[in-house]
Order: structure tokens, then sequence, then C-alpha cells
């Protein structure tokens, strides 16, 4: 016979150590955020999975993490034992053996942690003030015939640059910008071209480049005067930094961003072979118009010819004969007016082209904003003379009716100069009343003697 069940143990909630482990993670990964921690590596190893599993220490305790595939191989450098680093992660707790974890998102060399500590907080301000925003990002012109380089001009980005860009659209005229893309003096210098630039107008687009390299390489693009610099250029920016993994500030202020240097000249100027494709296609269709235009009047033309042949007499056939070289004038003309008609066309075409030149467009606009502004201050000024005329009939109407232009014809005002009241009545004042008569050229102070 088995024992009955105590009261006190039914009411027990009793957990297993999954169950006791599994509660403890959740509350773990539910309090603590995404965190960075900065130590030392310890006893890393590298599962057969692609997983890594290391301690981060520092002189007084220690911490076990995970890095996970494909994370783990997305490292720009490789981890070793005593190697300092900086992790980004989250908090949580291997339920198999209750063992507290940090499960890593991110790694770097610390030498680069304060560095990019600095570039979060800079980039989530500027964010903040809509520096980033899509909406203020301008489209670059369809054919960018002037083009800026701001870099150095020994860097492997110029040559990647001027090499795609000569092959794409020989047509466009670089210039190139030099500056120092590294080092102290490297943003003023950078900030500095980019305002020349900007007002001198002389460039379609500038493009902002270099190499790869280093956090620390590539920190002048991550300078604020640079990405105020960006945002407030009056000429579309590009900017194109290190690789295709590499990001600065200048990036997320830029209107556009490439991947790599090549890629910005890609994406500033078309592929001339695409542009000779288009006339070709389009000089193909014009000679196709063309020839089914002279294969019509021919049919025609031999169509006249026979019934020259089978009518008789004589006369009808030179009448005919007549018509027909009349009818191959008219061949020819309207061949060479179609032709003409095409060449009008293309002109047309060609000058639809150059008034879309962005320095034309630029000066239409000025003269328009110009005209707008003398018919503003002629407006401004003419309400300012009817406010005037205005005011000067309310003052003239307010002079009359007031009591100042009453004294002025000889009457007087009585203040009570104690209480600085107006009497209107004898019965206000008694003997011995200090009074107060304001006439036109000033106050005369007055006492009642009698009543």
């Amino acid at each position: 016979m088995s024992e009955p069940t105590s009261p006190l143990v039914a009411e027990r909630d009793v957990l297993t150590p999954s169950a006791l482990n599994r509660l403890v993670r959740d509350l773990v990964e539910d309090a603590l955020p995404l965190i960075w921690i900065e130590g030392e590596i310890s006893n890393l190893s590298r599962a057969s999975s692609g997983h890594l599993y290391f301690t981060l220490k520092d002189s007084a305790a220690q911490v076990r993490c995970a890095m996970f595939k494909p994370r783990s191989t997305w490292l720009r450098f490789k981890p070793m034992d005593g190697m300092h680093v900086l992790a980004r992660g989250r908090v949580s707790l291997y339920e198999a053996r209750g063992e507290f974890q940090l499960l890593v998102e991110h790694l770097e060399e610390a030498g680069e942690g304060a560095l990019r500590r600095e570039f979060e907080r800079l980039k989530a301000r500027l964010a903040a003030e809509g520096l980033f925003a899509a909406e203020r990002k301008r489209p670059l012109p369809r054919f960018a015939r002037r083009i800026a380089l701001i870099t150095s001009p020994g860097g492997a980005a110029v040559r990647d640059v001027l090499s795609v860009i000569a092959r794409r659209f020989p047509l466009a005229d670089v210039e190139i910008l030099p500056v120092p893309v590294q080092g102290r003096e490297a943003p003023s210098i950078i900030v500095a071209a980019i305002n020349a630039a900007s007002r001198a107008r002389r460039h379609d687009v500038l493009v902002l480049t270099r190499g790869g390299g280093s956090l620390e390489d590539l920190w002048a693009f991550n300078d604020e005067s640079v990405a105020r610099a960006i945002h407030a250029s009056a000429i579309p920016v590009v900017s194109a930094i290190g690789h295709e993994i590499d990001f600065t500030i200048a990036d997320f202020v830029a209107d556009l961003r490439a991947p790599t240097p090549s890629a910005a000249a890609e994406l500033i100027v078309p592929d001339v072979a695409d542009l000779v494709r288009v006339l070709n296609r389009q000089r193909g269709r014009l000679e196709q118009c063309v020839s089914r235009k002279l294969e019509t009047l021919s049919q025609r033309l031999d169509h006249v010819v026979a019934r020259l042949r089978t009518q008789r007499p004589q006369t009808r056939v030179t009448h005919a004969r007549d018509r027909a070289r009349h009818l191959e004038q008219q061949l020819r003309a309207i061949v060479r007016n179609g032709v003409e008609l095409r060449r009008l066309h293309a002109a047309r075409l060609r000058a639809r082209l150059a008034a879309q030149d962005p320095i034309a467009l630029l000066a239409r606009r000025r003269e328009r904003a110009n005209v707008l502004g003398d018919r503003l201050r002629a407006a401004v000024s003419r309400a300012a003379e009817r406010k005037a005329l205005r005011l000067g009939e309310l003052a003239r109407t307010l002079n009359a009716v007031s009591p100042l232009a009453t004294i002025d014809r000889g009457y007087a005002i009585l203040f009570d100069r104690v209480t600085g009241r107006v009497v209107r009545s004898i019965e206000q004042v008694d003997v011995d009343s200090a009074l107060r008569a304001r006439v036109s050229d000033g106050d005369i102070d007055l006492r009642v003697d009698r009543d």
C-alpha cells in the first residue's frame, strides 16, 4: 500500500533541470539587450561545423563565448589566443550544461574598438539630424560631362576610375582635385575641396574616393566636418570609399554610395557602346523607312511603265513617257524630302538634348527667379505705400478726436494730484484739494481755496 502524498509536496512547483535552465535563459535574454564586451581571447577552438568557441577574460573574471557560422566566416582577421578583441553579442545560457555564455554576433580587434564606438555615436547623431534621409538625396545627371575626383592622385582608386570612364564614356571631362585620404590633416583639406567645387559649380558630379583599408585608415571619411560638407554641397556627391564591405559616414550622407571606385565610374557615366547601339538602331529604322518608301514608289513606277507599253497610239506613249519622267522627278523629290525630314527630325532631337543641359536650365531658372524677385519687390513697395497712406489718414482722424486738440483751442483738463484721476465734477474736490491742470504747453499745479 503506497503512502499518501503530503499536502506540502503537492503544492510545490517542482521544476526539472532543463525547465529551470530554460527559465533562467529566457530571463537573462529578456533582461539584457545587445551588449559590447572587451577582453582577451583564450581557449579558442573552431568546431567542424564552423562555429567558434572561446573565452573572453580580464584580470578578474571570464565568460564563455560562442560565435556561430556564418558570422564566424565573415571575420576580417584570424582570432587567436591572447588577442585583445571587442565583441558584440547577446547574453544567454547553454541549457544542456547550465553554462552562462555570450552569443557573439560581431568581433573586431580591440584596437578599433574606440573608433568603432565613436563611429556608431556619430552615425546615430547625424541620422537623428536627418543627414542620411533618403528624400534629400539628389539624382545624378544622366550624362555627366564634367566630373571631379576628390582623392589622392597617386592612389589605385584614381587609376580604376579613370580607366573605367575612358572605356565607357570618353566624352567625359575628368578633373582630379588632389587631397590626402588619411591622416590628421586629411578631413580639413577634403572639406576645403568639396566647398571649393560646390562654390565653383563647374562639375556635374563630385566623386569622393579612395582604396580600401582598416577603420583607422578610412577615418578621415568618418569626420563630422566632411559629412556636413557633403550634405551642404550644391553638386551631387558619390562616395566610393574602400571595398564593398567598408562603410563610412560619408557613404551614408552622399547622394549615392558605390561599393568600389570602379563601380562609381560605372554608375556616373553611360556606356558608349550602349549609346552607339541606340544610335545604330535609330539609323536602321530610318533606313528601313526610306527603303520601304523607295520600294513603294518603284512599284508604282513599274506599274505606270507597264500601262504605257499596253496603250496605243504613239502620242499616248509619248504622253505616258512624259508622265513617267514627271513621276520619277516626284519620286526623287519625295526621297530627298524624306531624307531631309529625317535630318530635320534628328536636328530637333539634338536641339532638345542640348536644351536639357543643366547649365542652360539653371540659367533660365535664375532669370525666372530674378523676374519673380523684381515683381515681389514692386508688390511690397506698392503695399508699403498703401499702408503709409492709410496710416496718415488714421493719424489725422485720431488727431481730430484727440483731447490734446481740444486743449490747443484754450481748454484745460483737471487731474487730482493724489489719485491721478480726471476731475469731472465739483463734487470730486474739497477745500485745499491739490489739483493739476493740463494746458496746451504744460501742467499747472492748483489748490482749491473755497467751495
